[in-house]
């Protein structure tokens, strides 16, 4: 299956983006940050005794010049990728849900915030157990299909496809006729 493009970047403010009441369901989603500033630390103080235990034998010899630089850049390649990975980790998405309107609000990594919105009573909400990734999650609505919640795990995006049913159903019940 081909995956659908992600949320872009709408003309203007959604209508949602200036509503004052509260809506009816709201999730704000993020990865998963299992390795804390400290913890941090300490894999970068430990990753770098490790290296440093081959050192000592060869302390003064010109093997250890020759493979300091080694050392020293896989440090150095470890602290960049943890680093990058805290900074991919600020992704937000946020779907509020009124009687009228569904909202999803994408925050990049870079500052970037993309926005997507439809009729709650017309989007079509879409978990695609098979293929890759395994239950992937999209919302269709208003001439679009977004992914929803792509770094989530599998059984997550079960978890909220369920509640979003849920809320949708009772935006539907609360619409005006």
């Amino acid at each position: 299956m081909a995956r659908q493009s992600p949320i872009h970047a709408a003309a203007g403010d959604s209508p949602a983006v200036r509503r004052q009441d509260p809506p009816l369901y709201e999730a704000r989603l993020w990865p998963n940050r299992s390795l804390s500033s400290r913890g941090f630390r300490w894999v970068m103080g430990g990753a770098a005794a490790m290296m440093a235990l081959p050192f000592i034998p060869l302390a003064g010899t010109p093997v250890a010049a020759g493979l300091a630089p080694f050392a020293l850049g896989a440090l150095a390649l470890l602290w960049l990728m943890i680093r990058r990975n805290y900074r991919d980790g600020r992704l937000t998405e946020t779907l509020r849900l009124w009687p009228d309107v569904i909202e999803v609000e994408r925050r990049e990594p870079d500052g970037r915030v993309l926005r997507w919105s439809a009729n709650p009573y017309w989007v079509k909400l879409r978990l695609h157990p098979e293929g890759r990734p395994e239950n992937y999650l999209t919302l269709e609505g208003g001439g679009r299909v977004i992914e929803l919640g792509a770094f989530l795990s599998p059984e997550e995006r079960v978890a909220l496809a369920a509640q979003i049913e849920d809320a949708l159903a009772r935006a539907r019940r609360a619409q005006p006729r």
